[in-house]
């Protein structure tokens, strides 16, 4: 149990942190740096060995196709 007591603390706060997590919500990110973002979230979680290149993921994530919410 003793391994569990330091999880059980409050976070220290972090007021830098705090402020570039308000910074983020207010980004707002372009078609191309979301294809970039999936592609390299897609290539990052291949399994090693795998055949998946940076190449073939950006040309897959290319071909995805998201709806607007309605």
């Amino acid at each position: 149990m003793a391994e569990r007591k330091a999880a059980l603390k409050r976070a220290p706060d972090r007021p830098e942190l705090h402020a570039r997590l308000e910074q983020a919500k207010n980004v707002v990110m372009t078609d191309e740096q979301i294809l970039e973002q999936r592609a390299s979230f897609a290539y990052g979680n291949a399994p090693r060995g795998s055949r998946i290149t940076k190449e073939s993921a950006k040309e897959a994530a290319g071909h995805i196709r998201i709806r607007n919410p309605a």
